[in-house]
């Protein structure tokens, strides 16, 4: 099965993460995503043998809108959506502005800034479509997260690559999943 099929698949078998793509989609925001960690942890869980995937600490929500890149209204849309579900920890971030937290050139989309995030594995976003049918944004593919492999994007390979280190070293990740493989390349 391609990938982005086994992607949608694990995604479609977790009632959990489709209310989540569900409460983002009534938000209605351009370029909306919900990326790295609820893609990435439910389909290393599923390659582990995991029957269950529990969501990330934080649900990453990410969108693009260059004419409202004010923190201030991804504030009231993490509140929107705790006032919907106020069991999930909400990270809302207009990827138009984030660019200068990551010292990157402006990125043009939400997908170009995946293009910039410290991994290739959690480089990946789903969103519901029009019809509700999973879309996948994987801007690096998807080999890396189905082989279980971490390794850094462009960036975190040079100017950035302690970055990348301490991540690896806080984020505990192969305690979590032994199968992974970390790269330094």
């Amino acid at each position: 099965m391609h990938t982005h099929a086994r992607l949608r698949a694990i995604i479609t078998a977790d009632p959990l993460r489709m209310r989540v793509l569900d409460l983002v989609k009534a938000l209605a925001l351009p370029d909306c995503w919900v990326a790295a960690g609820f893609v990435r942890s439910a389909v290393w869980d599923h390659l582990h043998g995991r029957d269950s995937s529990p969501l990330p600490a934080d649900i990453d929500v990410i969108w693009f809108d260059p004419d409202r890149p004010d923190k201030a209204l991804d504030t009231g849309l993490e509140a929107a959506l705790r006032r919907s579900d106020g069991s999930l920890n909400w990270s809302v971030k207009n990827q138009a502005r984030m660019h200068l937290h990551n010292a990157d050139q402006p990125y043009r989309s939400a997908v170009d800034a995946m293009t910039h995030w410290p991994e290739t594995a959690t480089a990946v976003g789903v969103r519901l479509g029009a019809l509700e049918e999973i879309e996948v944004a994987a801007p690096l593919g998807l080999d890396d997260l189905f082989d279980l492999i971490v390794r850094p994007t462009a960036a975190f390979r040079a100017g950035k690559r302690q970055v990348y280190l301490e991540r690896l070293a806080a984020k505990g990740w192969s305690e979590t999943w032994p199968g992974l493989r970390i790269r330094q390349d």
